[in-house]
Formats: C-alpha cells, structure tokens, sequence
C-alpha cells in the first residue's frame, strides 16, 4: 500500500555544525515546528560529542518558502506559522509569500495570517475567473439591459482590476488570488 507523500507540512534538516566543519554530516529531517527542541543529544545520543558539538544549524528545509539556511528556532517559528493555517490554504499561503507581495508579522519575514485571511481571494482556474465571478458578486451590470451588456468590454475591465491583486499560480493547476489592499 502506497503513502500519500506529505506535500504541505514544513521540515527542517537539522545538522551538527562542529561534525560538518570536520567533514562529517550528521543531522535529521524532523518537522519545523518542533526544530527548537532538538538537542544535540538527539543527534549524537548521550556522548561526550554531543557536549562539544553543542551548535545546530538547519542546513535544508522542505515547505518554508524562503531560501537558504536558518537557525532551529526560525525554522520552528516558520512551522508555528503554518500549523496556525488550514491544511487546505497551506499551499495558498507558501504562494503569497513566495510572491514578495505578502504582509509579515512583526519584524520578521513570518506571514501575517490574519492578513493572508483578508486578502485571500481563492483558487481559480484563470484571474478572468476570479474577475467575472466578482463580477456578478457585485453586480457591476444588473441592471443594464441585455442588449447593451453584451457590448461590455471585458477585457480593459479585467486589465485594470488585476492592478488590485496578486496572482500566483498554484503548482497543481489554477492560480492563488491575493487582494492588494
């Protein structure tokens, strides 16, 4: 029986920075979330190695979209941020802030998800989508005759309201809409 590969959950490789100045790696993928209680212990057992090599580093990372290496405790508050989110909007949120167009939390580069919640707009196959069904949310042409919509040109009108928004794709087809406010 196959496994389903998580896709959504943040993990961090944790390595032994002493062992890989010696040419040795020697660390763990363990979920972000948990990063800042990793010890040196976990990865050396109870050693006199384990006392020596007393600094860790995250060296790899899977599902926090930033690049480059962190330490265990930015990679456990990148996990704590994305536990907060939806399973569901996970890949939603790694867009926006994989857009540079994302509003962070405090001083740091972590997501704000109140304001992910505020400005997420969906996943919709294509922004004219989005566009149209906003549309008739707001009934930009109840009222008009028939005849005369027909003749709304659609086009300027989309062009002009993407201007407002952010779109990202979303890697399993469709993309992520983000209002800009």
């Amino acid at each position: 029986m196959k496994t389903a590969i998580d896709t959504h959950t943040p993990r961090a490789w944790i390595g032994c920075l002493a062992c890989y100045n010696e040419g040795r790696l020697v660390g763990e993928w363990f979920d972000a979330i948990t990063a800042d209680e990793v010890t040196p212990e976990t990865l050396h057992g109870e050693s006199a190695v384990a006392e020596a090599h007393d600094e860790l580093w995250v060296m790899d990372h899977e599902n926090i979209p930033v690049s480059g290496e962190m330490s265990p405790e930015e990679a456990a508050a990148w996990g704590r941020a994305f536990a907060d989110v939806d399973e569901y909007h996970r890949a939603a949120v790694f867009a926006w802030v994989q857009s540079g167009d994302y509003i962070a939390e405090g001083t740091g580069d972590l997501p704000s998800i109140p304001d992910f919640e505020e400005r997420y707009c969906g996943q919709w196959s294509d922004f004219d989508e989005y566009a149209r069904n906003l549309a008739d949310e707001i009934g930009l042409l109840d009222g008009i005759p028939e005849e005369i919509e027909r003749y709304f040109d659609w086009d300027p009108w989309i062009r002009d309201l993407h201007f407002d928004y952010t779109e990202c794709d979303d890697p399993e087809g469709g993309v992520f809409v983000f209002r800009i406010m």
